[in-house]
């Protein structure tokens, strides 16, 4: 048995801002780059594609109203025409790529996701993961994710999963993604320099991964957009101390992070560029002789985590004798014969819509 060798690679880069086509032009150029240079996987920042809502953190909502709608108008469909593009640009490169988009919801104008595409190296979009709850002043933007795409996908350079940004402080998150065999994290991040004074975002960063890569003895891939001079000047007619808030030090961090929880090679603070690195998954083995959260060193007759799986919506449909009956997803009038199964025991195992891990059984 060996287990899989690459090159890794973490963008940190800023997106040409609230322009979604001119954005995946440059995602392209930075996809062909990383294969120029060996990469078998590149990750991208936090919704890169067409960028991150600062105005919510500068403005009121009321006058921050036209940007949302802005960027719903800028937003991706999935699958759609921009997807595509992404998707051969990896293909043309034999690369895995990971990158953070506001999806734009089918359900309700105005609906926006928080959302990770991983694409597999034929260019077709493997998986997603969705924001499970946006931070702070994000919750003005993006609506809640839920457990479907909380997934860990098996490649052929091991198992991958996503996680954005302040999700990466969610323990519960992260253990779900080691107990289905994570072997390789993408953490996204977004450069927030409009954070509480104080408050290291690069430092912050390193820490959770760090962490999380020490926890379960993996490999974390962290990609974290920048501030650029477009995105100061476009704000900067909405508060006097604008640009000296935008250009704040330590607001990025980019790197790739080895089982051991120290940086492999380089990482990159605030500057644009990719950072590189060799991942060898055979070195994730030993450590675990310690530590191994998902096995010997965890006690799952007296610890259980649950996980909802099923995809959440705003309306069931379903056909009866009487005719077409709806119901709202959470409508507590439904009963379970007639709406969905849920499992009784919480032994280990799964269903399409329910995970559980006791520890005797790995996880689907």
């Amino acid at each position: 048995m060996d287990l899989p060798k690459f090159k890794a690679a973490a963008v940190q880069a800023a997106p040409v801002y609230m322009d979604a086509e001119a954005t995946v032009g440059k995602v392209c150029s930075l996809i062909d780059e990383a294969g120029q240079n060996g990469a078998s996987l590149v990750a991208f920042p936090e919704v890169f594609v067409p960028g991150y809502p600062y105005w919510n953190w500068i403005m009121d909502p009321v006058a921050g109203a036209d940007w949302h709608e802005k960027l719903y108008k800028n937003s991706v469909d999935v699958p759609g025409p921009l997807v595509s593009r992404m998707g051969e640009a990896a293909r043309r490169n034999q690369m895995y790529v990971v990158i953070g988009v506001n999806e734009r919801g089918k359900n309700s104008l105005g609906v926006i996701y928080n959302t990770l595409l991983l694409f597999g190296p034929d260019g077709q979009l493997i998986g997603k993961h969705r924001k499970l709850v946006p931070t702070w002043a994000e919750k003005l933007t993006w609506t809640n994710g839920d457990g479907s795409t909380l997934k860990v996908h098996q490649t052929e350079l091991g198992g991958v999963g996503m996680l954005a940004c302040g999700e990466n402080t969610n323990t519960l998150a992260r253990f779900t993604l080691l107990a289905q065999g994570e072997l390789v994290h993408i953490a996204s991040y977004i450069a927030l320099p409009v954070a509480p004074s104080g408050y290291d975002m690069a430092e912050a960063i390193r820490i959770r991964s760090s962490a999380h890569s020490f926890e379960g003895k993996l490999f974390s891939i962290i990609s974290c957009s920048t501030i650029s001079e477009e995105i100061i000047q476009t704000f900067e007619s909405c508060r006097p101390d604008l640009r000296q808030l935008m250009e704040r030090k330590r607001s990025a961090f980019s790197g790739i992070v080895g089982p051991d929880g120290n940086v492999v090679g380089t990482a990159l603070i605030d500057e644009e560029g990719i950072v590189y690195a060799d991942i060898d998954l055979n070195t994730c083995i030993k450590p675990k002789l310690m530590h191994d959260i998902i096995g010997h060193y965890n006690r799952f007759d007296i610890f259980n985590l649950q996980v909802n799986m099923s995809e959440q919506g705003p309306l069931e449909m379903r056909r009866t004798g009487r005719g077409m009956e709806f119901r709202g997803q959470r409508d507590a009038a439904r009963t379970e014969d007639e709406f969905r199964h849920e499992p009784t025991a919480c032994e280990a195992g799964s269903t399409p819509e329910r995970m559980s891990w006791n520890g005797r059984e790995s996880a689907k």
